[in-house]
């Protein structure tokens, strides 16, 4: 992230109007654009906000901070605009800087019956948040009370009362408070009022398309999980425990590790390029995610084959990075057309995975 320059009393990010060629192949690592958090610099902070519970001691370990405020949904290159923008104004206030962000997201309150597709958890997003250079992130819990409080009241009792804020950083089109009262121009008139300073981010966009997570979704719900890696700076990835299945895989000669994601998770269904983190460690793969249509069960797993490992994964955690779309799912006339068509993928993934060696998210 470049720096912020100041302009006219306020910072702003040069590289928001920049277009940034997209590399397909994801030759450069997202660390390259991340700074480095060395061993060093203290310990990431989390401090967790709640209207209904008053702070114990350790939760004012952010207080007087500069806040970026935001879903952080993916925390995607716009997302890092913003935090590029508070770190430069915390550097000038000789603060510290900190993501102030909501759990669960809201849109679980004002919509319960519809899923969202998560592009980070909240601990992928802490994770995520944790290699920006950011010192900490308050996490505000996102229920009906904290819907319903109105934006000046908002200003009051949590960026003023409660985190006592020296300055605040948002997006453009950033809203907040009862019905969505608070604009940036609201906020920015109650920081004049209220003694802390008030920057807003403009778009970022990338040869045209707006850096947002609803096009993030879209391109996963195709399966163009490199458009996606383009506009998050990095590739998409999941995290879980590996489940017991069916062995299948393993009687075809291609034993796979199974995990079962979030039933909201909107990727489209197929044969993907993986890197997989176990243990610190990365593995090349190929990955099924869908139903298997050869012997659908009507259950959605991902599963997962490792490329020359040998090792039993069942309880451990994968971190499964999707780098290059292959094909859809697909039944095949016999299981040894099946065989052939699993060996054709692992070829096609091994290459993929050639292109991109170093392509990985930064966790």
């Amino acid at each position: 992230m470049t720096p912020a320059a100041e302009r006219g009393g306020r910072l702003t990010c040069p590289d928001t109007k920049r277009t940034v060629r997209r590399d397909r192949e994801l030759k450069h690592h997202f660390q390259a654009t991340m700074p480095d958090r060395s061993s060093a610099r203290p310990p990431f902070i989390v401090v967790h906000g709640d209207l209904d519970r008053a702070p114990a001691p350790a939760d004012h370990a952010l207080d007087g901070a500069v806040v970026a405020i935001g879903k952080f949904e993916g925390v995607h290159r716009g997302h890092r605009a913003v935090i590029g923008v508070a770190l430069a104004r915390a550097r000038e206030l000789t603060r510290k800087a900190a993501a102030l962000t909501f759990e669960p997201h809201p849109r679980a309150v004002f919509r319960p019956d519809e899923p969202v597709f998560r592009l980070s958890d909240e601990a992928a997003k802490l994770r995520l948040l944790a290699r920006t250079g950011l010192d900490g992130a308050i996490v505000m819990r996102f229920d009906a009370a904290l819907a319903a409080l109105p934006a000046e009241d908002f200003v009051r009792r949590i960026l003023v009362e409660r985190f006592a804020v020296a300055g605040v950083v948002v997006g453009f089109d950033f809203h907040f408070g009862k019905g969505r009262a608070g604009s940036p121009a609201f906020l920015e008139a109650a920081g004049r009022r209220r003694g802390f300073t008030v920057d807003i981010v403009p778009a970022f966009s990338d040869g045209g398309t707006r850096i947002s997570s609803g096009e993030i979704r879209s391109a996963l719900a195709a399966g163009e999980v490199e458009a996606a890696a383009a506009l998050l700076g990095f590739p998409w990835f999941v995290s879980g425990e590996v489940v017991h299945g069916d062995r299948r895989g393993r009687e075809l000669g291609f034993p796979t590790a199974n995990l079962r994601l979030d039933p909201a998770c909107g990727l489209k269904h197929g044969i993907y390029a993986v890197r997989v983190g176990i243990d610190g460690k990365r593995y090349d793969g190929v990955a099924n995610f869908g139903r298997r249509p050869m012997f659908d069960s009507g259950v959605v797993l991902l599963e997962v084959f490792l490329f020359d490992f040998n090792g039993d994964l069942y309880g451990k955690t994968l971190e499964v990075a999707f780098i290059h779309w292959i094909r859809p799912e697909m039944k095949l006339a016999s299981v040894d057309d099946l065989i052939r068509r699993m060996e054709e993928d692992s070829g096609l993934a091994r290459a993929a995975l050639a292109r991109a060696p170093d392509a990985f998210p930064p966790i």
